[in-house]
């Protein structure tokens, strides 16, 4: 995943894109790059290796290049390594340096076939200097533009014909200042403008400050930006009308607002993010209160018809689908089944045609579940999509659509977007139980009050972690982690165990409590840290039990239970305590202690919390 700006107006562009580029660093970090024109001029492209910070000293903060249009590249690699040399934009120049190039451009996504247009293009007579898909791209283009003498939009048009894979591309012409030019498939884009300036970016946090007025284009579509000014066409180069939507998060929500990570700030942004999210679909006052799913278009005959759920993710996402498994199961008596998106896509699953497939992503962009999902829809399956970002492609393509009320979540290890997105199976489960016949007026009534009440209670494990973070600089240089738990926990645990390992390097595993003793328990020794989850009552004694075994093998155990449970402590060497609530929706709070460990560990060993090694925000390439 990569990181694309671009911008079209009467102020100098340069600094706006390392701005833009600086909001969309989460989405790669090895390389960036600046392409500026001022009128008529030649390209000045500057790119550099390494975090933006370098190719903002490069360019004296953008001050050193002129130019009012410009694009711009933050990269995480693909193809080819992390270089100044594959770092983009490219060019359809032939050397990397030569400044005499007809087309300039920036790429997010990855071209299947890549190495057979390259030779293609090679005996034409292109040379390339980079290892880089998108410098064959770009040449594509260039081809195109030349062989046909056609104007960049039928170049584009020819362009997309011809590649396979997923593309959000941002290209300047020689022969046309002052303009940019667009094109998308599958990897997101948006186009903003105002009242003299276009922009473009890769997420919404790039251009928010100067603008909430974007356009959503479309798979296959593309657009010739000015200043102020878009046109979009289709594949067959007519222009197109397309919606102008207004963003309602507010600029300041992407910055750190005095948080030192991102990160923490996302911690202590799930209440409200919460609360947003259940009083998005919980209506009425007092006894009258009411799960509204209207806006997500689920009636209750569309409910009684489902005969099985499967939840369609990846990472968190499908960690959100495990412990949805079980609350839909127990409540609405529906069996569930929780696939990873990329195992979905590529195997031969027999399916039930009364089936709903849901799913799960922060970004509605991730190109494994997006594929899923119209491999769904193929099979004539009804689909929910379960995003954070409206108009993203999951969005659009979903059947129905049940926003998380999340906000702009920057940290690449997520935290209020898997909070709201386990709101979410949360508010289908008592729902789908209710419309079945399965909860009575009394329990329904209970579980809306027991979900509205975890705000507060997330507040109140916010207001401890000091304790956390001493117990995780006591652990920081540990080598491996186990976390362990049964039913819910266990899924609860799955989180724990990844959010310790993306953000610390530290190898940690989540188990199944009952599977210790099936290979598992070999691997304690004196020392390991391992890290029960006890919310589910009926559990409790089996997992202090195969905690205990732990124990005597050497293994340092650390509790997480709810207030009440103190004879932990004669178990564990250090507890952590989380408020009461409902059992079915404990996990909302016992994942909260865990994202604290997680980060706390992290910071101890004075890593970047929020832009982790090898890791990027979501997966928008296979």
């Amino acid at each position: 995943m990569c990181g694309i700006v671009g911008y079209v107006g009467d102020k100098q562009a340069a600094p706006i894109l390392l701005d833009g580029l600086s909001k969309l660093e989460y989405r790669g970090y090895d390389s960036a790059g600046l392409a500026v024109r001022n009128g008529s001029e030649k390209f000045e492209v500057v790119k550099a290796k390494g975090r933006l910070k370098v190719l903002a000293n490069k360019t004296d903060d953008g001050i050193a290049l002129h130019g009012t249009c410009g694009i711009g590249h933050t990269r995480w690699a693909t193809h080819g390594e992390p270089s100044e040399t594959n770092a983009h934009p490219h060019t359809s120049a032939a050397g990397e340096t030569d400044e005499d190039a007809d087309v300039v451009g920036v790429h997010n996504g990855i071209i299947e076939n890549f190495q057979e247009v390259k030779e293609k293009l090679t005996r034409r007579g292109y040379t390339f200097y980079s290892q880089t898909d998108t410098e064959v791209l770009i040449k594509l283009v260039d081809y195109y533009y030349k062989k046909y003498n056609m104007g960049p939009i039928d170049a584009l048009a020819k362009t997309i014909v011809r590649v396979r894979g997923s593309y959000a591309l941002a290209v300047m012409f020689k022969d046309y200042p002052g303009e940019v030019y667009v094109a998308r498939k599958d990897s997101p884009m948006i186009i903003g403008v105002n009242e003299n300036e276009s922009y473009i970016a890769s997420d919404v946090p790039a251009i928010l400050k100067h603008t909430r007025n974007v356009y959503y284009i479309g798979n296959r579509e593309m657009a010739k930006l000015s200043g102020g000014e878009v046109t979009f066409f289709n594949l067959d180069g007519d222009a197109i009308e397309k919606e102008l939507v207004e963003i309602k998060w507010d600029a300041e929500a992407a910055e750190k607002g005095g948080y030192e990570h991102f990160m923490m700030k996302e911690i202590h942004e799930q209440p409200k993010a919460v609360k947003d999210t259940l009083n998005s679909y919980i209506k009425g006052e007092g006894e009258q209160k009411v799960i509204d799913l209207a806006d997500v278009g689920l009636g209750e005959e569309e409910i009684k018809e489902i005969e099985q759920i499967y939840v369609v993710a990846c990472g968190s996402a499908w960690h959100v689908g495990m412990a949805s498994q079980y609350v839909i199961e127990d409540l609405a008596d529906i069996p569930v089944r929780v696939e990873l998106a990329s195992e979905f896509r590529y195997r031969k699953l027999p399916v039930n045609g009364k089936g709903l497939v849901i799913i799960v992503s922060q970004s509605g962009e991730t190109a494994d579940s997006l594929e899923a999902l119209r491999l769904a829809k193929q099979k004539g399956l009804k689909t929910l999509a379960i995003v954070n970002v409206v108009g993203s492609s999951i969005a659009r393509e979903a059947d129905h659509v049940m926003y998380t009320f999340a906000g702009p979540e920057i940290a690449v290890a997520t935290t209020k977007a898997y909070s709201t997105q386990l709101i979410c199976g949360y508010l289908l489960a008592v729902q789908f139980a209710k419309v079945r016949g399965l909860i009575d007026d009394e329990k329904y009534d209970y579980y809306l009050e027991e979900l509205l009440a975890l705000p507060e209670k997330i507040e109140k494990i916010l207001s401890d972690k000091e304790r956390i973070q001493w117990f995780a600089s006591k652990f920081s240089n540990a080598h491996d982690i186990f976390f362990i738990g049964r039913g819910l926990d266990y899924a609860i645990s799955l989180e724990g165990s990844l959010k310790m390992k993306e953000i610390s390097y530290i190898h940690s595993e989540a188990y199944a409590a009952g599977e210790l003793k099936h290979g598992t328990i070999s691997l304690i020794e004196n020392g390991t840290l391992l890290i029960g989850v006890l919310t589910q009552k009926q559990l409790y004694e089996k997992t202090v039990s195969n905690m205990t075994e732990c124990k005597s093998r050497g293994a340092y155990l650390m509790g997480l239970t709810t207030y009440g449970h103190y004879e932990i402590e004669d178990h564990a060497d250090f507890v952590v305590y989380i408020p009461k609530a409902d059992e079915h929706f404990a996990g909302s709070l016992a994942v909260i202690p865990l994202q604290l460990l997680g980060y706390y560990t992290s910071v101890a060993k004075g890593l970047d919390v929020d832009k982790p090694r090898n890791l990027a925000k979501s997966v928008t390439v296979e």
